[in-house]
């Protein structure tokens, strides 16, 4: 071999390792997820309505839905990963899953991962009677309320309550919604995701949500700089809202239509 072609061979075999470095330099989330043809999600399985196990033992829920409509417009199937709160994170960096379902945003989280458009409300409320009016916080005044004592939900009512309101604290949220139900209390604060569990089995009671004290909607929690998968998610989000799909997770798996402005942080 001539040197001349000794170089030429030398030079093809670098533009084509650069070409594959290159190729390999471009790949991102939606590649490895369209090469294995499954997406990993990673999901709470204990987390009724949003995921939780049927009589089947299969996971389902509202996450379960939306994760099943994102698999869907990518075109591969939903592999559900079981999370932790806290092991969900290095999950997801670590690249065991694709996708977290149910995060809720914060600035601190915002330094480690993406957040695709939220797609789930998750608020605060006050769950009372049919029967009895209660519009607003001036209407907690000397009612009896129940809420589970230290949590955010304690905090919020706490803030909001007149002074004359009866605010008690239970250590769980089963004895906030037994101290209900049994009309121990005439009120209960709880967040939606126990609030849809009430409103689904008192039929007598006729529980409703009267009034939100805080909301924060829960997103789709993502890796850095996964631009294509950000936007296949929130594509995948936006046709669920304009075609009524999320309307009717909402119906099914929280018991109430879906209010739009519940998705805003």
């Amino acid at each position: 071999m001539t040197l001349r072609n000794a170089l030429k061979s030398v030079i093809t075999a670098a533009v084509i390792v650069g070409a594959g470095l290159a190729t390999q330099a471009k790949a991102d989330a939606v590649d490895d997820i369209t090469k294995t043809g499954a997406i990993n999600v990673g999901i709470f399985s204990d987390f009724p309505p949003f995921s939780s196990a049927s009589a089947d033992m299969s996971i389902k829920g509202y996450d379960v839905d939306v994760a099943q409509a994102i698999a869907d417009a990518l075109k591969v199937k939903l592999n559900l990963v079981s999370v932790t709160g806290q092991n969900r994170i290095p999950y997801l960096t670590d690249k065991r899953v694709d996708i977290l379902m149910s995060v809720g945003y914060s600035k601190e989280r915002e330094q480690v991962i993406d957040f695709a458009a939220a797609y789930a409300p998750y608020y605060i409320a006050v769950i009372g009677p049919k029967a009895m009016a209660v519009k607003g916080k001036e209407d907690l005044a000397d009612k009896s309320i129940a809420v589970n004592r230290g949590t955010l939900e304690d905090t919020s009512l706490t803030e909001a309550a007149p002074a004359s309101a009866d605010i008690r604290r239970f250590d769980n949220y089963n004895a906030v919604i037994q101290a209900f139900i049994s009309g121990q209390t005439q009120l209960m604060v709880v967040g939606n995701d126990v609030g849809a569990q009430v409103l689904a089995k008192q039929d007598a009671l006729q529980p409703e949500q009267k009034f939100q004290l805080l909301t924060s909607p829960s997103h789709i929690g993502l890796n850095k700089n996964e631009d294509r998968l950000t936007k296949a998610v929130n594509d995948a989000v936006a046709k669920l809202l304009t075609d009524g799909k999320l309307d009717e997770s909402s119906k099914a798996w929280l018991k109430t239509p879906l209010n739009p402005d519940n998705l805003k942080d």
